[in-house]
């Protein structure tokens, strides 16, 4: 598929954004068994709050090769040629608005706004194509 990368990067992105909501979870969890309302309740060996120090070292491992991997992503996605690719990345990987690209790549909003319009409908029609035939097996 032509424009994957949007999708890849997108979960990736979600994929980080879940582990960092989970980090901050479980450092709250471990506050309250080390300091908190728990730190007088006596854990066994098995229970999950008793591995939660390594639950969180494991999470913040597997961020770490998130973010490199987003690095990575990010650093092949800009290297990509042609006026398509550059407004779905910066639109979708930077973050910028239609107006704001139309002003860096020199071509007029309307313009922007309406190639970044046939893009979507590429990509409705591309991911609609997909389901029919992934349905149909």
């Amino acid at each position: 598929m032509m424009y994957q990368w949007i999708k890849d990067y997108q979960q990736l992105q979600q994929d980080m954004d879940y582990l960092e909501y989970q980090i901050a979870r479980n450092k709250k969890e471990l506050k309250r068994w080390t300091s908190g309302d728990l730190q007088n309740v006596k854990l066994n060996d098995k229970s999950v709050a008793a591995n939660l120090e390594n639950t969180i070292f494991e999470l913040e491992y597997e961020l770490a090769h998130k973010m490199n991997d987003l690095y990575d992503a990010k650093k092949l996605i800009s290297s990509f040629k042609g006026i398509d690719h550059q407004i779905l990345y910066q639109k979708y990987v930077e973050d910028r608005t239609l107006e704001s690209i139309a002003e860096q790549l020199n071509y007029s909003a309307g313009y922007i706004y309406k190639k970044h319009a046939e893009i979507m409908r590429v990509l409705k029609f591309a991911h609609d194509l997909n389901l029919t035939f992934s349905s149909s097996k």
